[in-house]
């Protein structure tokens, strides 16, 4: 309620979110707001059940799970329907003319990817052309100050074929808050502190990224703002990246985050930020 009061309107899920639970939830969460009044996206690819049709991106998976979700959302059609992954095992024309007929359907409005390569999305693009497809609107890649591999290809190829970047992790998995320290255990209550979901987030506790963190923090401080708001900030500052996903648990932190978009950094600052990155301009996170 607090995103949509303070112009957020875009709301991300997964089928593969908990197996079909995170869809529930947020189709349950929007239910009494008007449909127009929000851009709802899901996505597919990761297993759904046990059996070798249960993942993907074939026709049947897609036209499927599809149906699927739109029932756990509660929803007559979905706005932005994401590949979540690559699928080495489907032809991507199947792939492209399966979306193109739930476009043609009414049941998704836009189709996009996640986390697909640079030659993917060039390829994916071509055969959309050659066989008169509708084109891919969006891709969905980890970008944060720490995970930049978009900038080498994929932004670019991106913007010659007229793909907007809707970023997932922009604050690294809550690293580029300031809430973990160098050298102190996790918080409790913090994501770092649940082993239960930590797995991704371990990557990056290590004590010279924190350390980079701390002077990123302290850059932030100089400039009045908070840390997450200097790194959304930085992060929306690509012309290519449409969006930046925030995850929020509380509506304080709907309130801090949504602030960054106001943010213009100047020139001086991003290098500022640059020579402090390059401490750990070798990071690789493990996945």
């Amino acid at each position: 309620k607090r995103a949509l009061e303070l112009g957020i309107n875009f709301f991300d899920t997964a089928n593969a979110y908990n197996r079909g639970e995170g869809e529930k939830a947020i189709g349950a969460a929007l239910r009494s707001y008007q449909r127009s009044d929000y851009v709802l996206s899901t996505k597919l690819y990761f297993p759904m059940g046990e059996g070798p049709n249960d993942r993907g991106l074939s026709r049947k998976h897609i036209m499927e799970q599809c149906e699927a979700s739109l029932r756990r959302l509660g929803t007559d059609y979905i706005d932005v329907y994401f590949c979540h992954r690559f699928d080495n095992e489907t032809p991507v024309e199947e792939t492209l003319r399966a979306l193109d007929d739930l476009t043609a359907q009414g049941k998704i409005l836009y189709s996009a990817v996640s986390e697909w390569t640079a030659a993917q999305i060039a390829n994916a693009c071509g055969l959309s052309r050659q066989y008169n497809l509708r084109p891919l609107a969006s891709n969905q890649p980890i970008y944060n100050m720490f995970e930049r591999y978009i900038e080498d290809e994929v932004l670019e190829v991106s913007q010659r074929e007229g793909l907007g970047q809707v970023v997932f992790s922009p604050l690294a998995q809550g690293i580029l808050t300031g809430k973990y320290k160098p050298g102190q255990q996790p918080p409790a209550g913090t994501r770092g502190a649940d082993d239960s979901v930590n797995g991704v987030i371990n990557s990056y506790l290590r004590d010279d990224v924190l350390d980079v963190v701390g002077q990123l923090d302290q850059l932030a401080n100089s400039l009045d703002l908070k840390l997450s708001q200097l790194a959304l900030a930085w992060v929306l500052r690509q012309p290519g990246v449409s969006s930046a996903i925030i995850g929020a648990s509380k509506p304080e932190q709907v309130e801090e985050n949504v602030k960054a978009v106001d943010v213009v950094l100047q020139p001086e600052t991003l290098q500022q930020i640059e020579d402090i990155l390059k401490q750990v301009a070798d990071f690789a996170p493990a996945r």
